[in-house]
């Protein structure tokens, strides 16, 4: 990917991640896809639920925001946008994704993906609109987030500040 942008940003506690996701939700537009990378436990659920949670309070909705391990995809659907919060997890093959939709739900509106390595090649074919952001837990407790854009991403994260 060709990054025109690329920031990191120290998260400390559940509350900066929370701020990360709010600060994020009005960003995020139809044909958008967000890939969320990091271990287990360094906080790609909290990040979504972040920012599905602020951008459905935008619009004076309040959904429960689980995360999609199980059921490999949520959607949540305001006035202004679908959101598709999808974990791949537990995906095998390519042609699993390809039967989750996701071609289409980028269509209609944005996708944010969790364990995008799990389908990279195709994952990279879908979007030109596309963040990256990788999340790792630091010794000193908490994480960072490393922000990776290429398309119309790189101008919106401009003065992004959480």
């Amino acid at each position: 990917m060709d990054a025109s942008f690329s920031r990191d940003f120290d998260l400390p506690d559940a509350a900066a991640t929370a701020r990360l996701g709010a600060a994020l939700a009005p960003l995020l537009a139809v044909g958008d896809l967000i890939l969320l990378r990091g271990d287990l436990g360094a906080g790609k659920t909290a990040l979504a639920r972040a920012l599905i949670g602020a951008h459905l309070a935008a619009h004076g909705l309040s959904e429960d925001v689980p995360s999609p391990t199980f059921t490999l995809v949520q959607t949540y659907e305001s006035p202004a946008l679908l959101i598709a919060h999808v974990d791949l997890y537990r995906i095998e093959n390519a042609d699993e994704l390809r039967e989750l939709g996701l071609a289409e739900m980028l269509d209609e509106g944005a996708a944010i993906v969790e364990w995008p390595e799990r389908a990279a090649a195709e994952l990279a074919r879908l979007a030109s609109a596309r963040l990256d952001i990788a999340l790792a837990l630091v010794p000193e407790g908490g994480r960072r987030a490393r922000l990776t854009a290429s398309g119309s991403w790189a101008a919106r994260l401009e003065g992004l500040t959480i």
